[in-house]
Parts: structure tokens; sequence; C-alpha cells
């Protein structure tokens, strides 16, 4: 039924000669003529034929479709399968195909799954490679998309500043008491304990050199440049961060995003915007707080361990504290405050549709939240540093 074609001089045809199609028909010339129904009943039949066709690549350069009668989806999976098989490109390969058929050639070639992956054998280094390779991948997808969702945020941003009317103040009023003011008290906690631990490690250290004393410039310069603002951070990526997360997660579950934007309504601008702007303004009223509580336990533990009175206590860090040292972590406070908002949005937007990609997001947006942040402060670290602030 079929014979070696590698070698085309005059026309053959490779198939059933009694059958009414389909064909492949090699003509004179490099070309391959294609006849009959290129369609889902005789999938079976045009496979067979391209299995069993033996033509060395090259020989064929255009697939000829003018007399293909019939054409559909199935008909153009197969047609890019013999393309592979003569290295053809479509659909600039092909010749005389009806009007829609380089369209659908072409979609099917896009939709097309790409080729499995090899598996690594029993080469641990390749399979490490492999694995750390696939991660790379996703990761940069992943900043793609998110830096994709602050720009959509931003946008959202832009519209509400040139028509004020658009922002949804009760909303981010609201968030600002969650994520701001009841915040308050388990920032204030952390830092003071916190301002104590530095204080008493700080003493313990200073006291083998005779500079207990300077205690008072370790808390007060760490506490406002550093550690106030990143504890705060930290604290508001595991607290709202979740919460905006499981919030957003819950309205997916429930396909309530879906009714939004249904109804026209823009969800960056009704569910993400508020949120974002909460934390961006109440990140540095959360850092004074957490400043002022953390240079208040640092100084009861140098009155108790070190006997530095209040009074002391408060003239030292006057003049070891400078504006600069204050504003350094005042400056990052909004900074992360929106990052903590977009991460903790984007990740609970990103939920699928069940308790369990609920619980996943939830948890990705506090550890990516909190991530992000020191990632950021070490780069607001490097800068202020070279720049002498």
């Amino acid at each position: 039924m079929f014979r070696d074609v590698s070698n085309i001089s005059g026309a053959s045809t490779v198939g059933n000669s009694g059958a009414e199609g389909p064909w492949l028909t090699f003509g004179d010339g490099a070309a391959m003529q294609l006849s009959g129904a290129w369609t889902v009943a005789n999938a079976r039949r045009i496979d067979g034929l391209i299995r069993d066709m033996r033509v060395e690549p090259g020989a064929v350069q255009q697939l000829d479709l003018g007399a293909v009668s019939a054409f559909d989806t199935t008909g153009a999976w197969l047609l890019l399968k013999l393309a592979d098989r003569l290295s053809i490109t479509l659909p600039d390969g092909m010749t005389g195909a009806q009007h829609g058929v380089p369209e659908l050639v072409s979609r099917v070639s896009s939709a097309r799954s790409e080729p499995a992956e090899q598996p690594p054998g029993d080469n641990p280094f390749v399979a490490m490679l492999i694995r750390l390779g696939g991660g790379t991948v996703a990761a940069m997808r992943e900043v793609g998309s998110m830096i994709g969702f602050m720009g959509a945020v931003v946008e959202a941003f832009v519209g509400v500043v040139r028509r004020p009317r658009r922002l949804r103040l009760t909303a981010t009023v609201h968030h600002m008491e969650q994520a701001g003011l009841n915040a308050l008290p388990i920032v204030g906690l952390i830092s003071f304990l916190v301002g104590i631990v530095l204080a008493f490690q700080g003493a313990a250290q200073l006291q083998r050199f005779g500079a207990e004393i300077f205690v008072v410039n370790l808390i007060g310069v760490s506490m406002l440049r550093e550690i106030g603002i990143l504890l705060t951070a930290i604290v508001v990526a595991g607290r709202s961060g979740s919460s905006y997360a499981a919030q957003l997660g819950s309205m997916k579950v429930n396909e309530e995003v879906d009714a939004l934007r249904a109804l026209g309504l823009d969800t960056i601008e009704v569910l993400v915007l508020p949120r974002v702007l909460a934390l961006f303004l109440m990140m540095v009223p959360l850092a004074l707080f957490a400043n002022l509580m953390g240079l208040i336990g640092g100084g009861l533990m140098a009155w108790v361990a070190l006997d530095i009175a209040p009074a002391l206590y408060v003239d030292r860090l006057a003049a070891a504290v400078t504006l600069p040292t204050l504003l350094v972590g005042l400056i990052k406070a909004p900074f992360f405050g929106a990052l903590v908002g977009l991460v903790g949005c984007y990740e609970g937007l990103k939920t699928q549709g069940s308790a369990d990609s609920l619980g996943r997001q939830t948890t990705i947006a506090v550890v990516q939240g909190i991530f992000i942040v020191i990632v950021v402060d070490a780069a607001f670290s490097i800068f202020f540093n070279v720049i002498g602030f």
C-alpha cells in the first residue's frame, strides 16, 4: 500500500487510490498535494498515512491543499503532524488553502501542548538543575504577574485621583481601623519586648568594655532606623496581609468577585485599592508607636540592668538620635504598607475556588509579604548608606 518516496521523481500517490480520499500525492518538484476530506471521520486513516510515510526531511517543501474537500480542527492537527514529519513550517509552507484554513491551523498550532519533559533519569545533579530551572522560571513569571497587578492598582489610584468621588471612603476608613488602629496593641507589645531584649543583650556585651552608657545609642539608632519599622511590617504582613488574602479568597470562592465584574464594577477599585490605601496611610502611625514602645522597653531594661536613670536615658537618647535617624524608618513605612497590602490582595484574588486553595494562598501571602518587606528593607538600607543619609 505504501512505498519509499524518499527520492521523488514523477507523480505517485500514497494511499488507497480506489478510495475517495484522503490522499497524499507527490508530484513533480518539492510539493505534496493533499486531497479528500481531512476531518475527524478520516482521522485514523490519515494518521496511518502519515505514520507509514517514508520521506526524508527536506524532500517536500510545500503542501498543496487545493484539492482538500473538507477540513476541521482534527484535520488541522493532523496537518501539523504531517508538517512536523516533513520539517515544514505552517501556515507559511502550504498553498491553495481555502479561506479560513490558515487561521484554523494557526489556532490549533498555538493550542497544542508543549512536549512533555524528558525524565532526568537517575542523575541527582541533573534532577536538581531541572527543579532549580523550573523554580526560577516559575518565580520570574510570578514576579511579572505581580508587577502587572501593581500596575493595575496604580492605574486605579490615578483614576481615583482624577475623580475623587470614585474613592470608596467608607471602605478605606473601615480598613484603616481594622489594619491600623486594631493592630496597635500587638505592635506595641512586640516592640516593647524587643526593646527589652535589645537593651539586655546590648548591656551584656558592652559591660565587657565598660561602655554601658552606649547601650542607649544602640537602642535609639537600631529601633528608630531599622527594627521598629521592620517589626511593624512583619506583624502587619502576618495580621493584615493574611486577612486580605483570606477575605478576597473567600469572595472568589463564593463567586462574589465574579458578581462584581458582572455588574460592571472594577474589582481593583472596589476591593483592592481601599485595602492598599489603608495600609499605606496607617503604617507611619504604627511605626511611630512601635518606635515609642521599643524605646520605653529599652529604657526600662537600662534602668533595671544598668542603673541608667530615666532622665539620663532621655538626655543620652536626644544626643544619640538625630532627625535623619527617625526619618529613615518613617520613609520606608508607607512603602512597606503598600507592598503588604498588594501581596495580600494579589494572592487572595488568585484563589481557585476551594478551601485548599484558599489556605495555600493565605500562607503564600504571609510568606511573600515578609520576604518582600525584608528585601525592600535591605535595598533601602543600601540606598541610604550610599547617599549618606
